[in-house]
């Protein structure tokens, strides 16, 4: 059996790889408007997880792309998590993916077989999702990366985005954070295997459960946590229009996260995220270790969703019987786009 370390090939795990909240505003400044399009319903103008353009009155497709170094050293739960994590930015704008297509680099030293099973991991992520994978793209590349350029539907009316959320709004995650830390461990060789399996399970299982019940119930704005990791994915939600308020021991963490933290097992890109957000968080009752957590750039985490009080508990009720899992972390309010975190 091959023993090959595909996390020794990356220079950073997973969705820690992304260029920071900072950089990537540095970089749109540059970007010129595009044309005007009555076709595309929200595009560059208004950055979300997904694209959408109409293609007639009551259809829409929704687009994305998302790839990344390795995350994990098995092949195979790579190509999986990568493309759940793909999928996600879809299923956050509450879409159905339809089709996909690979994206890959691979350098030709690295075994082929490795690669084929990076594509049978990504292959039955969408066979699970009803996603056909249609065709993609490869190049030569010293660096490994896989993912997903992927389609889907929704009609034109019935989007969803990170930032018409109002004030008084529950906010919900649907998985636990903490796998930003964890990879990291995974890259560094330390991870029990155990943990390994927990951490490959949760980023692993599709968001379809989540954003079907959220369809079900109605929310008023939803993200997928990524690389920004939960603060800074929701300062975006909060688009400086309001202000949140983070109940730290309701929010669901892996509890050796913690542990790894505070042993100095930190992602780069969150150190990156908490350098761009922190100027908006109060987070003074809480430690460090457990503020690395709540910056921790995650891979394929849960979607975050802005729910009106009164439906908090359908929407809980929905994706449990879906067999997902719901924890209301915090609610919004009125303000200007500061985030405070409380210990109760």
């Amino acid at each position: 059996m091959d023993q090959t370390r595909l996390t020794t090939y990356s220079h950073g795990g997973g969705c820690a790889c992304k260029l920071g909240i900072a950089e990537l505003a540095e970089v749109l400044e540059h970007l010129p408007a595009s044309p005007p399009d009555e076709r595309v319903l929200l595009g560059l103008e208004s950055p979300d997880d997904a694209g959408v353009v109409r293609v007639s009155d009551d259809l829409a497709l929704v687009q994305t792309v998302d790839f990344f170094t390795p995350i994990v050293d098995d092949p195979y739960d790579w190509g999986r998590i990568a493309a759940v994590n793909a999928l996600s930015d879809v299923y956050a704008m509450g879409g159905v993916p339809v089709s996909a297509l690979n994206l890959v680099a691979w350098p030709r030293a690295l075994d082929f077989a490795l690669l084929g099973r990076v594509l049978e991991g990504g292959r039955d992520a969408c066979t699970e999702a009803g996603v056909s994978v249609v065709g993609g793209h490869s190049v030569d590349d010293p660096e490994p990366k896989f993912g997903l350029a992927v389609t889907g539907t929704v009609h034109p009316e019935r989007f969803v985005t990170k930032t018409t959320a109002h004030a008084g709004a529950d906010l919900v995650l649907s998985k636990p954070l903490g796998m930003g830390i964890i990879t990291h461990s995974i890259k560094e060789g330390t991870a029990p295997e155990s943990l390994v399996r927990t951490a490959v399970a949760i980023m692993g299982t599709l968001n379809r459960a989540a954003s079907e019940a959220m369809l079900e119930v109605g929310v008023q704005a939803a993200t997928d946590v990524t690389g920004f990791g939960l603060l800074g994915h929701l300062a975006q939600m909060l688009g400086g229009r309001m202000d949140a308020e983070i109940r730290f021991e309701d929010v669901p963490v892996i509890p050796e996260a913690f542990e790894l933290a505070a042993g100095g097992t930190l992602p780069g890109g969150s150190a990156r995220n908490r350098d761009a957000t922190a100027p908006l968080v109060d987070s003074g009752v809480i430690t460090e270790n457990e503020v690395a957590v709540l910056y921790d750039a995650q891979t394929s985490g849960g979607l975050l969703m802005a729910v009106a009080p009164g439906r908090t508990d359908d929407l809980l009720r929905a994706m449990e019987k879906r067999g997902a899992v719901g924890a209301v972390v915090g609610r919004l309010g009125a303000g200007s786009g500061r985030i405070k975190v409380v210990r109760e």
